[in-house]
């Protein structure tokens, strides 16, 4: 991977620290961005005690005024990162009379919002640089519907729709755009977000086995370098993913079904 410079989003814990950290000790240069400058701080530590190259930016993605200043900060301090993965997201899996509109807003403020203005702070100068790699990190809520899930399954939505859309803009220029799909991970994103696990649809395990952020972070970090258009793990969601383009009302039944079994 030589001396790249990567930005991770959402990386003070789970899934993020686990990509920041791969990163880390494959020899690039991490800055780490997250509301949560304790642990932040703790994660950029452990990098470098492990022997590579991180810097701390502590900041609320879903403030847009705060994210292009500490856009700018980093292309001052460090550059134009050659990788940028956008993977902080929010928001409980919940029907939608028990959704606020508050609720609702910060679920499409992160990870949607947040991806468009970080990503346009820093396309300029990939543009003119003619490389970069984007990655947009979201779950099988990006291509599926269930119940009891409904302003969660919005904003996953509109990320596949920036990305498609950002990507089918950037064709030519260099700059790559790849949608990784991750099935459930086991993080703190359940303790934060309380009364989601209970709405995940029940999936046969030995087809759709939990996660853990190990194995999400060499997702992403495969999937990216790679520059592939999409990547999901566990694999068989391609599938159920083409299976929907095909018979939606079936799946969309199935879907209904497992989450009943909840």
């Amino acid at each position: 991977m030589g001396s790249k410079l990567v930005l991770v989003t959402g990386a003070s814990s789970g899934i993020g620290e686990a990509t920041a950290k791969r990163y880390g000790r494959n020899g690039a240069s991490v800055l780490l961005l997250a509301r949560n400058a304790p642990r932040l701080d703790a994660v950029a530590g452990a990098i470098r005690r492990e022997g590579g190259t991180a810097a701390a930016y502590p900041v609320d993605l879903s403030d847009a005024t705060a994210t292009a200043e500490v856009s700018a900060r980093i292309a001052r301090e460090a550059g134009t990162p050659d990788i940028l993965i956008n993977n902080a997201g929010a928001g409980r899996w919940l029907p939608l009379l028990d959704t606020t509109a508050e609720e609702a807003l910060v679920m499409i403020e992160v990870p949607y919002l947040a991806a468009f203005n970080l990503t346009r702070a820093f396309l300029p100068a990939m543009l003119k640089r003619r490389s970069g790699a984007i990655a947009c990190v979201t779950s099988p809520a990006s291509y599926l519907t269930w119940p009891k899930a409904c302003a969660y399954i919005a904003a996953r939505h509109a990320l596949k729709g920036f990305a498609d859309g950002l990507r089918s803009e950037l064709h030519g220029t260099g700059i790559t755009v790849t949608m990784v799909v991750l099935g459930t991970v086991e993080t703190p994103y359940w303790e934060h977000n309380p009364g989601s696990r209970a709405h995940v649809p029940v999936a046969n395990s030995m087809l759709f086995p939990t996660l853990t952020a190990d194995e999400a972070a060499e997702t992403i970090v495969i999937g990216t370098e790679a520059r592939q258009r999409l990547t999901v793990r566990p694999w068989p969601f391609r599938l159920l993913f083409a299976l929907n383009a095909l018979m939606p009302n079936l799946v969309a039944a199935q879907l209904r079904r497992a989450s009943r079994q909840r």
